[in-house]
């Protein structure tokens, strides 16, 4: 018997499935930046590495500053690392264009997702378990999300990052369910579905565009789906 959901945010409620690194690389290839993927690939990891290991986002920055934030950080290094020759004037363009298309692009489909989990929050109470900067309870209400979920589990705040199990576990126990009455939904095989499982739980792989080619088992989520709103069907 399903008792209780646990939701995955980055990738899951908010990019349809689709790793944020193959999100960003399509609207780099849509605006016409002239690298290829493994410069932009080097650029991201750059990117989130000096985001996880510096507090550059602030607990009151919005998703669309921390995009913000964290396009200036690909792109500066792009252009130092001699991958990107562009004038100021047409990056501060290119920025901003791929910034808003992408922003508006979340708004959308965070959209589709708080209409499904607001019919799901009905019968389940819900927690999200989420690896973040600090600020996700701001991203949350930025996008309508915030009324769902009981508690949050921050990866920055509790001092746990998936993949490791426990911090599946925290949110088992803030729903104050048995594991396996919990419904782990994410995006990451490697960091959502596997933990879980590991915590006992059940668990959705929503799956989309990953970040590599690898194969998984298909035989180790309880359930795949490709739209959210396959859950409440």
């Amino acid at each position: 018997m399903v008792k209780g959901f646990i939701f995955d945010y980055g990738g899951t409620l908010d990019t349809a499935g689709c790793h944020w690194g193959k999100v960003l690389w399509h609207a780099y290839q849509a605006h016409n930046i002239p690298v290829s993927e493994s410069q932009f690939r080097e650029a991201y990891v750059h990117a989130e590495r000096t985001l996880g290991a510096n507090p550059i986002i602030k607990p009151d920055f919005t998703f669309y500053k921390t995009l913000d934030t964290k396009l200036r950080i690909e792109m500066e290094f792009l252009m130092t690392s001699g991958y990107w020759n562009v004038s100021e004037q047409e990056y501060v363009k290119l920025h901003n264009n791929i910034l808003n298309s992408v922003y508006n692009g979340v708004k959308a489909e965070t959209e589709h997702s708080r209409v499904v989990i607001n019919m799901l929050n009905e019968r389940y109470p819900m927690v999200l378990v989420s690896n973040f900067y600090g600020n996700i309870g701001v991203v949350l209400k930025e996008f309508g999300l915030d009324t769902f979920f009981s508690h949050i589990i921050e990866s920055a705040v509790v001092g746990i990052r998936k993949p490791d199990p426990r911090i599946f576990s925290l949110g088992v126990k803030a729903l104050n369910l048995k594991p396996e009455e919990v419904v782990v939904v994410g995006d990451s095989f490697y960091k959502d579905i596997i933990p879980a499982k590991k915590a006992g739980c059940k668990t959705v792989w929503y799956k989309g565009e990953g970040w590599t080619d690898e194969q998984y088992d298909e035989s180790i989520p309880d359930r795949i789906i490709v739209d959210i709103a396959q859950l409440i069907i």
